[in-house]
């Protein structure tokens, strides 16, 4: 409005101007007109008539007034379109770019919150850094100024010179905003961009933070990585607050909790001169600093892990990689969480580069993949508990009811073995379990001659009350569902009937049930606390900086309660326990705790060695801890995977 009302007196002022001049268009001269003069002259044999010819002289004259009269208004009208159009229609995009050409805001980025352990002990670090941006707005307008610009960046802070040049060229140049060149620059090069700072338009060194892991310690798949946001992101983002030069959690924790550890960036309003340089700071909105967030993970306990399951690994002389997780039973939070081979999450946050990233990329170990929750294996006899809560749950075994094992079962042509040649004698649930007697799960799974067994869909029913076969819905990304097999999935994937057979597999955990190794940890919790039934997860709380408390999380983790009879409960803890003092894990029988758990040894096909397996919990009366091992194609899992969460329970009650 103030733009319409500034070009009305304009217009008015002109227009009284031209009312205050004499007409223009009037011919002046020396004397005044006489009245009907008519001065007539003989040259020759003509006679000149000086008023007529006056009079047609006078008719011209006048047409050609009027056209130039009309000319100037025309010409007029289009100068006052066009000062309409400049200062009405127009004016806030040149009100912006002459503003822009002095005034700019940048964008103050917040510190990324600090994540700890359960001691609150720090477990990355917010290192000063320093960044090179650049004004696309503030380069030089021409392509041979700008080329030598490059030269002499690349020069400085060892990049390429087509790669700086052609970060110039595929900006957009009417954007004051900044675009980054490089991050984390060494002392030296951001003391010799200061030093040539006015031979330097458009490039603004800005202070930042550099995200730090701890190195070596087992945590790169828990806490992830930062790193440089992309389209995709900022699209998904596009309300938070995130902009082209935002790092965003990519992984892990710092994917999960991205929204309290990101903080809520400021903003610096600034002068600048005509080379893009701030003169001085005008009005600033400060940036408040992400929340810490508050893991429950034990580090020492993850670092003792890492270690002995390295080891282990090495030792047993598989190629491929291994799992360790530790679980409070009593509540589901994860004390530790290894996966092996993993990754330095240093590389990525400082910007790693493509060949670094296409080598993970390629190793067949998958360093990136986190085993723990998104590789699925098949569980072996770690999954018998459940088969044998199921029988005693349904009334078809109680713990006095017993089979003989003679070695295996045979179904017509078919044979399927016990694992200990001439078999176990007569057995009932607590020895089975304890020394993993494949005979009886046969029958109480399958059934044989004339007992009746619990069948695929019951089995794969309480395989389900214990969350196998969907996502527990720990606070990481990528978790992994596995997969529980059925009549139908059989028949419509593989067009096949299910046999007695398919049961017989399924019972002892083989076949084509799929497991994650969390999922295996955590229906053992369940076991040992009683019957209860927890989503695992790593965080403890979350607390505001300079907040004196962590605001810890009240959320009921308890996925499912007292679902299974106590009685049957202890039954299946006995027989855990019997494992340890006198069946297939008595190796931990001379633990200076009393504990009790399962091994397994998963056979894999194609030529491999079996993975092994083991899980349990100590002390045995009273559930502190849960601890799952397994090395994937390792053999047995009575010794090489016993044998860590033996050295690793014997550290920890120390």
């Amino acid at each position: 409005m103030a733009r319409v009302v500034k070009l009305c007196d304009t217009i008015l002022i002109f227009m009284l101007n031209i009312k205050k001049q004499d007409n223009p268009f009037v011919i002046k001269g020396k004397v005044g007109s006489v009245k009907n003069f008519c001065l007539m002259k003989r040259e020759g044999d003509s006679f000149f008539v000086s008023g007529f010819n006056e009079q047609l002289r006078s008719g011209i004259e006048d047409k050609k007034i009027f056209i130039a009269f009309w000319a100037i208004i025309f010409f007029m009208l289009i100068i006052v379109m066009r000062l309409f159009w400049l200062q009405v229609v127009a004016g806030d995009k040149y009100d912006f770019v002459a503003e822009g050409n002095r005034i700019r805001v940048s964008t103050v980025l917040a510190e990324r919150g600090i994540i700890y352990d359960r001691f609150n002990r720090p477990m990355v670090e917010n290192i000063p850094s320093t960044a090179l941006y650049f004004i696309p707005a503030d380069l030089p307008d021409k392509r041979d100024v700008r080329k030598e610009l490059a030269l002499t960046l690349a020069q400085i802070i060892h990049l390429d010179e087509n790669e700086i040049l052609g970060l110039f060229e595929k900006s957009n140049i009417a954007q004051y905003g900044p675009e980054l060149i490089k991050k984390n620059l060494e002392h030296e090069e951001v003391v010799l961009l200061n030093v040539f700072d006015d031979k330097l338009p458009s490039v603004k060194l800005v202070s930042e933070t550099r995200r730090s892991y701890l190195e070596k310690s087992g945590l790169a798949h828990v806490l992830g990585y930062i790193g440089k946001i992309n389209e995709q992101e900022i699209d998904i983002h596009k309300d938070d607050g995130y902009n082209i030069n935002s790092v965003i959690g990519k992984d892990g924790i710092e994917f999960f909790y991205e929204s309290a550890l990101k903080g809520k960036d400021g903003k610096q309003e600034m002068e600048v001169d005509a080379f893009g340089k701030t003169k001085k700071i005008l009005n600033e909105v400060k940036a408040i600093s992400g929340s810490n967030v508050f893991l429950s993970i034990d580090f020492d306990l993850q670092q003792k892990l890492t270690e002995n399951l390295a080891v282990a690994i090495k030792n047993s002389g598989t190629k491929a990689g291994g799992v360790a997780i530790a679980l409070d039973p009593q509540s589901g939070e994860i004390l530790a969480m290894v996966s092996l081979p993993d990754f330095d999450n240093n590389f990525f946050s400082a910007g790693i580069s493509q060949q670094a990233y296409d080598n993970y990329l390629v190793n067949q170990s998958m360093p990136l993949f986190n085993r723990a929750i998104s590789g699925i294996y098949p569980p072996g006899s770690t999954f018998k508990p459940i088969v044998a809560i199921a029988a005693l749950e349904e009334g078809l075994i109680n713990e006095d009811k017993t089979f003989l094992s003679t070695g295996g079962v045979a179904v017509k042509s078919w044979f399927f073995p016990d694992w200990k040649y001439g078999g176990h004698g007569r057995v009932n649930v607590v020895r089975a379990i304890a020394e993993s007697v494949n005979t009886f799960f046969y029958y109480i799974g399958g059934g044989y001659s004339d007992f009746d067994g619990l069948g695929v869909d019951r089995i794969t029913a309480y395989a389900k009350e214990f969350n196998l076969g969907s996502s527990l819905g720990i606070d990481l990304p990528g978790e992994a569902k596995g997969f529980l097999p059925s009549k139908e999935w059989k028949k419509e994937e593989k067009g096949e009937d299910w046999y007695i057979g398919d049961t017989y597999h399924l019972s002892i955990g083989q076949g084509d049930i799929l497991v994650t190794p969390l999922q295996i940890a955590n229906y053992i919790c369940a076991i040992a606390n009683g019957g209860t039934l927890y989503r695992p997860h790593l965080i403890k709380g979350i607390r505001r900086r300079n907040a004196e408390n962590a605001t810890d999380d009240i959320d009921d983790y308890a996925i499912r309660k007292n679902f299974i009879r106590n009685e049957n409960i202890e039954i299946v803890k006995k027989g855990l326990r019997q494992a340890v003092v006198s069946g297939s894990a008595k190796s931990l029988n001379s633990l200076p705790v009393q504990v009790a758990g399962k091994t397994g040894t998963a056979q894999v096909g194609g030529g491999q060695n079996s993975h092994a397996w083991f899980v349990g919990f100590a002390p045995y009366q009273s559930p502190r801890i849960v601890v799952l091992i397994l090395i994937e194609n390792g053999g047995e899992g009575s010794s090489v995977a016993a044998s860590v969460f033996g050295e690793v329970v014997e550290w920890y009650f120390n």
